[in-house]
């Protein structure tokens, strides 16, 4: 087939034409990514399932710093030594441990914080002209709702989201690597003072839970538990903010579906699972390897070779989900099923926090303005995140009307 070209923008903006012919003509398909690593993408569901639980396809960075380094650099250890690229016995201590943390209790306990914090942002937009419910909304409730959850508060959370947005520009760029070096020496050394302080004067939140935790290999140290807090400000956030902003998007642009959960808001936990499966923020799987030649979907991916999964694709594939080019939310049986919160031993830790962020969002926003519409230019034009390789979907900017009968400003509705 021809040559796969992901960094167009006519692919940002839709990419499902161009993994529905690779599902079809090349479901294990051979890629080199601009650091010259061979990758295979695997993009149908089955193939996609396998994958996330094959043994012999490992996450483990220790095992092939090599690779690691090819794709993201040598700055990056440190804070990436944590449970996403970790295996066997390393990942279930540190999975056991911060399950101790995640319990359904502490997550309960914030839904009246992320209701208030919900509130107070939605507050603060103007109601007669369009806003970016992107920056307004869907980028500071997450933000917001996981430095609270690690105890990051005034001054200090507006110092780390600084460091931590270097980080996040500044990664895949080697003209930006002094930039990121001294971006990660500031977060490491604020991550251990922060540290250090709640071992001081521990209490029963989220990160003296994470210190206090024994296991029978021993607690996390010191260097575990910075590398776990950034992984949970990393992914706790920016997955929640595409997914918001997904959703609000995808339900703007099917009417007949946003009446559908307008009318029974009891729809609304199956239609989050429908609006991650369509269009979910995670668009590849992070780092994952053969740890020895391995046949997946009739193509053998040799030892050593990056594997990506192509999540995207594989909640779209038609042999799992009827119609799966249909957004529909009374679709049953999703949770568990699509790959959205990824699938086996490393399942999406936050998923429930995830969830309940989606439906608080969304509950919040179709309460205050259930007239609420787009405000693009042109319909089809929506800014998509732009990248040479995908990781996440989302968009860039979400312009809305959250109340049409008083927006005064020139601007015109898309509805997709």
């Amino acid at each position: 087939m021809a040559a796969v070209s992901m960094g167009t923008p006519e692919y940002r903006t839709c990419p499902h034409p161009v993994y529905q012919a690779l599902r079809e003509q090349a479901p294990v398909v051979k890629l080199t990514t601009r650091h010259g690593v061979a990758t295979y993408l695997i993009t149908g569901y089955e193939d996609a399932r396998v994958a996330m639980s094959d043994p012999r396809i490992g996450k483990d960075m220790h095992e092939r710093l090599d690779l690691y380094h090819a794709v993201f650099g040598d700055t990056c250890d440190a804070l990436d030594d944590n449970l996403l690229f970790a295996d066997g016995p390393r990942h279930a201590r540190l999975r056991h441990i911060a399950n101790k943390a995640f319990t359904p209790r502490h997550i309960k306990e914030l839904r009246p914080r992320i209701q208030q914090i919900a509130g107070e942002l939605l507050d603060r937009c103007p109601t007669d002209a369009p806003v970016d419910l992107m920056a307004s909304f869907a980028l500071p409730l997450p933000v917001m709702v996981i430095c609270e959850l690690l105890g990051i508060v005034g001054q200090e959370r507006k110092d780390v989201l600084k460091w931590f947005g270097n980080v996040t520009r500044s990664r895949f760029s080697k003209d930006l690597a002094g930039d990121l070096a001294e971006a990660e020496n500031w977060l490491r050394n604020y991550f251990a003072g922060h540290i250090a302080a709640a071992r001081a004067q521990p209490s029963d939140d989220f990160l003296s839970v994470l210190i206090e935790t024994q296991h029978e290999e021993g607690a996390l140290t010191d260097d575990e538990l910075v590398s776990m807090m950034w992984v949970l400000l990393f992914a706790g956030h920016k997955t929640t903010t595409y997914q918001i902003g997904n959703s609000v998007f995808n339900l703007l642009t099917h009417p007949d579906q946003l009446h559908a959960v307008q009318e029974d808001r009891g729809l609304l936990p199956q239609a989050i699972e429908e609006l991650v499966r369509f269009e979910g923020s995670v668009e590849t799987s992070t780092f994952r390897y053969a740890i020895e030649d391995v046949e997946i979907g009739g193509t053998l991916i040799p030892a050593g070779s990056l594997v990506q999964i192509a999540i995207t694709s594989a909640n779209r594939d038609p042999e799992k989900f009827a119609s799966p080019d249909t957004l529909d939310v009374t679709r049953k049986g999703l949770q568990g099923t699509h790959l959205g919160f990824g699938h086996g031993v490393h399942y999406c830790l936050g998923a429930p926090l995830a969830r309940m962020e989606l439906e608080t969002a969304l509950t919040t926003l179709l309460d205050r303005f259930p007239d609420m519409v787009l405000a693009t230019p042109v319909a089809g034009e929506e800014e998509w995140l732009k990248g040479p390789f995908p990781a996440f979907r989302g968009l860039e900017r979400l312009p809305v009307a959250l109340d049409p009968s008083r927006t005064v400003d020139d601007w015109t509705t898309g509805t997709g």
